[in-house]
């Protein structure tokens, strides 16, 4: 009896098989996590260090081949378009130019209701 239900659980290291199957041996996710054995650097908090060889910064910074100007001119073409948006949904208001609401007739039949003659 113990030894089919151990067939069925996996016997010992049923464990450790499975988590070589989910992660194929490659440890976490992240790197090691090292605990720090020194006082940590002045800017230690701005850097994000994952684990790969080039650490990232926590800041991004500016893109330096894109030049000021450049981003000028994408700016005020971005904000130019949404002027230009806002000013032709002005301009096209259906609702300003019939300031009342239109009347609707259940039976579209008034002129017979109200006596009319055809």
């Amino acid at each position: 009896m113990a030894a089919s239900l151990s067939r069925i659980l996996g016997g010992p290291g049923a464990a450790a098989r499975s988590a070589l199957r989910h992660r194929a041996g490659m440890g976490l996710p992240a790197g090691k996590h090292i605990v720090p054995d020194q006082p940590l650097p002045v800017n230690d908090e701005l850097v994000w260090d994952n684990g790969t060889p080039y650490p990232e910064p926590c800041i991004d910074r500016l893109a330096p081949h894109i030049g000021k100007y450049e981003a000028l001119a994408w700016l005020c073409g971005g904000l130019g378009f949404f002027a230009t948006l806002g000013l032709a949904a002005a301009v096209n208001d259906k609702a300003s130019k019939v300031p009342y609401t239109p009347k609707v007739y259940p039976y579209d039949n008034l002129r017979v209701e109200l006596g009319d003659r055809p």
